[in-house]
């Protein structure tokens, strides 16, 4: 029977959030109900409170979420009721030219439940990326969840959901880091830092964490990084970056910020031929200006990173089994642990740059 439990939605564009009773219907073909264990407070959740993504309120917030699958639905073989799973939003779908081309990382068409979830008055919900975890339990696709090591900690390994990943998956994934690389990261909140670590464990020789915030650029040591440059302190950041890399410039330079003035010095601080990834993500109505005589003249390659170019079913068990055997910092990402009703709060701590991630835990 369909069942209700707790959800923290956003109504309307900019207002405050809210804890009510939410509606889960019994899991039809393919789909799973999953208990939430834990759900990281992404800012991807404050932007479609704030009407970024798109209009279609009310939202369930939280995607950054690990549980144990509860319930499956007719012709569920991927998972089974019990498992420890973390959930993700890129459930391929096989038959989609990218995936026909053996590039599943590209997935144009991924799955997500077909039924609603409801207020209780019938009115649909919207699940952020089409999860919706801040709640005790949420309905996705079987394909939205991937199994992990059960004695994982819930709090630290849901959040390879989204950011995390997307950080470590732009290092690894999209700038294919390699092994004595240099490696500038322009921006280090939750994602840029994940993309130290990913670069750490890639083998970059040289990794320069950039930012404005001293105690940012402290989190960037602790997870990695080998020299930082706070950008309020130097005239050219550009210049910082090639003066730590013998005059050259980065092999790999990813902004994690997604703003044109940090493209550009992404795109500057690189060497020859070398790498930049856009991973921090842009508003619609930003413009980029440059001459094309650059892009010529430089070579190499200009690459964006969509959730760290990464497929779940490969790269979540994997970073899980290094973190559990003290190989990959994962915890350090966890800053606080929080419960339902103080997501709001945990928005205006995010927004204040005090945290790499608060977790809710259930």
């Amino acid at each position: 029977m369909p069942q209700q439990v707790r959800g923290v939605i956003a109504r309307s564009k900019g207002a405050p959030v809210e804890i009510v009773l939410i509606t889960i219907p019994d899991p039809g073909a393919n789909e799973v109900v999953v208990a939430i264990a834990a759900c990281g407070v992404c800012h991807t959740d404050l932007t479609y409170r704030d009407g970024g993504i798109n209009d279609e309120y009310p939202f369930l917030l939280g995607h950054e979420a690990s549980g144990i699958v509860e319930s499956v639905g007719a012709d569920v073989t991927h998972v089974e009721v019990g498992d420890f799973v973390v959930l993700n939003w890129r459930a391929v779908c096989g038959q989609c030219r990218a995936c026909k081309r053996g590039r599943p990382q590209y997935c144009f068409d991924t799955f997500n439940a077909e039924q609603k979830m409801t207020l209780e008055d019938g009115t649909e919900l919207t699940p952020a990326l089409g999860i919706g975890a801040f709640a005790d339990k949420t309905l996705v696709h079987e394909g939205q969840c991937t199994k992990v090591d059960a004695s994982a900690d819930p709090a630290v390994v849901g959040l390879l959901g989204c950011g995390v990943m997307a950080g470590m998956g732009a290092a690894m994934n999209t700038g294919n880091v390699s092994r004595g690389d240099s490696v500038a990261v322009i921006g280090c909140g939750g994602v840029g830092d994940a993309a130290v670590m990913g670069s750490r464990l890639a083998g970059a020789g040289t990794i320069i964490a950039i930012d404005r915030d001293p105690r940012k650029l402290e989190w960037a040591l602790e997870l990695g990084a080998t020299h930082t440059i706070n950008a309020t302190e130097v005239d050219d950041v550009v210049e910082a970056v090639q003066e730590l890399t013998g005059g050259f410039g980065a092999d790999v330079v990813i902004d994690a910020v997604g703003r044109p003035e940090t493209w550009k010095q992404a795109f500057y601080a690189r060497d020859l031929a070398g790498t930049v990834v856009l991973v921090g993500v842009p508003t619609p109505d930003m413009k980029l200006e440059m001459p094309l005589i650059d892009f010529f003249s430089r070579g190499g390659s200009l690459k964006s990173s969509w959730y760290g170019d990464c497929l779940p079913e490969r790269d979540f068990p994997f970073l899980v089994d290094l973190y559990q055997q003290g190989r990959l910092p994962l915890e350090k990402f966890v800053s606080e642990r929080i419960k339902l009703d103080e997501v709001e709060k945990a928005f205006e701590t995010m927004h204040r740059g005090e945290v790499l991630r608060s977790v809710v835990v259930l």
